[in-house]
């Protein structure tokens, strides 16, 4: 779970981001806007496939991969972390 420590440990919440890409596991439609407000329990990141965010949308707070987001007005921390776990999705690598 190293990169869930990883995560956690970099990411500055709350941020807002937007919705770059729909996922299966997910709601959101690329473009919409969410309010990102931690990092979804350590049990819901073990799959091997995403990293989970709580995200607090349309009145709700529910968990989407943290792959589908992309930080709107985040700290330099915290966009560096997301765009390494970006990457790492991107080159197909699993945990």
């Amino acid at each position: 779970m190293g990169w869930y420590y990883y995560l956690e440990d970099k990411i500055e919440f709350p941020f807002n981001a937007e919705c770059i890409a729909t996922d299966s596991h997910s709601p959101l439609k690329q473009g919409e806007k969410v309010s990102v407000t931690g990092m979804a329990d350590e049990g819901s990141c073990i799959d091997g496939q995403d990293m989970f965010v709580e995200i607090s949308w349309l009145d709700r707070v529910f968990s989407v991969p943290l792959a589908q987001l992309k930080p709107l007005d985040a700290d330099e921390e915290t966009i560096e972390a997301i765009s390494d776990w970006h990457y790492w999705k991107e080159q197909g690598y699993m945990f």
